[in-house]
């Protein structure tokens, strides 16, 4: 899979219009995206070869909310955030970042957004302060104002005492912090996080949906993944559930899980739970 670019690594050129084949792709699209929308995404298509990643997939992410998308693993969730970033050319549909088409104008929908996608490669050999300082000059900041915002950054993310460790030696919880931090340093309006609590610990979690919280109070939008339904239900106002590259569920939280947990929900909606057999000699009486 090839990544394409954002405006810090050079902005790919807007791709022409994809004509997927029949088997593929339903008629134009009716509905048109919504253009006050933090995200407004319509008809995504992304196919590997001879399998479909993202099938005509549409979801709106209101300003202003805190949103969570869920999915199985392989239900599309990394590939649809990365086409809805720019990271990833889809082939077929439709992306605006608040009311911007994001292929058309690359540039200034992405200067609009921050992004922590899921395994991200860092500069490593930079040390905490030098890779955050180097993401807010990319994004062709003023040298003061980015070393005001990184030792912000990096006292709200725990991370000041390791300042000048290399990256390259930092955890698996810190390097995701780090990258976070590099991803705020510009006041993005919206935020795009991939599993942004992966390997991270308790209380370091919870100083990031802090963060994130008076993000979002501030008039800021996340847009968060997650395998974690709980921490889902009580972080998010809105909620998707992916499955087989299709949206099917959206909206607030309690309109999606009705009187049910997400969870219990989730597994309604995507199925795949079995029952184990066979196991019988793990009982040890």
């Amino acid at each position: 899979m090839t990544h394409q670019t954002g405006p810090e690594g050079g902005t790919p050129a807007a791709p022409a219009p994809a004509t997927p084949s029949d088997t593929m792709a339903p008629a134009p699209h009716a509905t048109p995206p919504d253009l006050g929308a933090a995200l407004s995404l319509r008809g995504l298509w992304k196919r590997f070869g001879d399998k479909v990643a993202v099938r005509a997939l549409d979801l709106d992410v209101p300003v202003g909310s805190f949103y969570g998308l869920v999915g199985p693993n392989g239900a599309g969730k990394t590939t649809t955030l990365s086409m809805a970033t720019g990271l990833l050319r889809p082939d077929g549909g439709t992306v605006h970042v608040r009311g911007t088409d994001l292929w058309a104008h690359p540039d200034a929908a992405k200067a609009t957004l921050g992004i922590l996608p899921d395994g991200v490669r860092l500069f490593d050999r930079l040390t905490g302060l030098q890779l955050v300082t180097y993401a807010g000059l990319l994004r062709g900041m003023d040298r003061d104002t980015v070393a005001e915002r990184a030792h912000s950054l990096l006292v709200a993310m725990d991370l000041a005492a390791d300042a000048h460790t290399y990256v390259v030696d930092y955890s698996a919880g810190m390097t995701k912090k780090i990258a976070l931090a590099s991803a705020m340093i510009h006041a993005p309006r919206t935020l795009v996080l991939d599993e942004p609590f992966e390997a991270v610990d308790p209380v370091s979690a919870a100083n990031i949906r802090d963060i994130l919280a008076d993000y979002v109070a501030g008039g800021g939008t996340v847009v968060v993944s997650s395998h974690v339904m709980d921490l889902v239900q009580r972080m998010c106002d809105h909620v998707a559930i992916v499955g087989a590259g299709q949206v099917l569920a959206a909206g607030t939280v309690d309109e999606v899980r009705g009187d049910q947990t997400l969870e219990d929900r989730f597994v309604d909606l995507v199925g795949g739970r079995t029952r184990a057999e066979g196991l019988e000699w793990l009982r040890t009486s």
